[in-house]
């Protein structure tokens, strides 16, 4: 069914249509969710671009039930594994016989350590904040020149969200993971994967602190075990159990890091202080040092920074 009435409503209805369903399914019904005109491509299905559409402008504009309208779907609530088959046949999944899987946008993927670790500051609304930052990176910064000084509050663990943004000069720990200059209007962002992401999961004080916290947790409250404390990071950041062989390099990695931290405290000690958040000095700082590690190396896992 065409959109009734036409004119503005109607280009506005679909265009606002399409990128809101691309939030959910990590494209558009119309994959070029920045150009919707005649240089743009043909929606995948326009029928029911039409008639979201139509029912959105009927329903006074309510992204609300827009929102609910699609996830209650059936094409929303599939599963995102599929068979090599069907992977061969539609790879770009424009038949929607599957869900879509991808990584998070780069605030997302600071958010989820942080949730996991227990850190997440939720509050709402507010000033900008100013996670920890590599010294010297403001140094080719002029107009005025500027000194970056990192929060050293619970400020440290809000939403990415509210990330100070340097246009230009963006927050290196958001760069890595795609999120734009603002030097430009951007529609839709780029998804890249390359090792610098990687490098900046590992060593970035807030992973690292994130990972420190998840490992108390995990030390204090997932069991005496190592299987059992393995398996709390796992429900935590993944969502599921480990299997056998997970298992088993976990414990083996363990298992080498204590080694290495009994060898040598100070290595120990220097990894623990990593960040502000207090470290919960009634765990043995060994044990804990070589958890932090386990935990470093979950929070680097793709399926911690994915949504399935």
């Amino acid at each position: 069914t065409p959109v009734a009435g036409g004119g503005v409503g109607e280009y506005t209805a679909r265009v606002t249509v399409n990128r809101i369903w691309s939030l959910f399914f990590g494209a558009g019904l119309c994959r070029s969710v920045g150009d919707f005109g005649g240089q743009g491509e043909l929606p995948d299905h326009p029928e029911l671009l039409d008639r979201l559409a139509v029912e959105f402008l009927q329903q006074g504009w309510s992204v609300r039930k827009l929102v609910r309208a699609i996830v209650t779907s059936h094409a929303y609530r599939q599963s995102s594994d599929a068979p090599a088959e069907l992977l061969a046949r539609d790879p770009d999944n424009r038949l929607l016989a599957r869900q879509g899987r991808w990584r998070y946008p780069a605030e997302g993927v600071r958010d989820a350590a942080l949730f996991a670790s227990g850190l997440l500051v939720e509050q709402l609304g507010g000033a900008s904040v100013h996670p920890y930052q590599p010294a010297g990176y403001y140094r080719h910064l002029n107009f005025p020149q500027r000194e970056y000084q990192a929060d050293a509050d619970s400020r440290q663990w809000r939403r990415g969200l509210y990330v100070h943004w340097q246009r230009m000069f963006l927050h290196p720990q958001l760069l890595a993971f795609d999120a734009p200059t603002r030097e430009e209007c951007t529609a839709a962002r780029m998804r890249s994967n390359t090792p610098k992401a990687a490098l900046v999961l590992l060593n970035d004080p807030t992973f690292v602190e994130a990972a420190r916290k998840l490992a108390e947790l995990a030390v204090a409250s997932g069991g005496a075990g190592d299987d059992d404390r393995i398996t709390f990071l796992w429900k935590r950041t993944l969502s599921r159990t480990p299997d056998a062989e997970e298992l088993a390099l976990v414990k083996g990695l363990l298992d080498r890091r204590r080694a290495e931290y009994r060898a040598d405290p100070t290595a120990a000690g220097k990894l623990l202080t990593v960040g502000i958040a207090p470290r919960d000095t009634s765990l043995d700082p060994i044990e804990l040092a070589a958890w932090t590690t386990a935990a470093r190396a979950v929070l680097n896992l793709h399926e911690a920074i994915s949504r399935y």
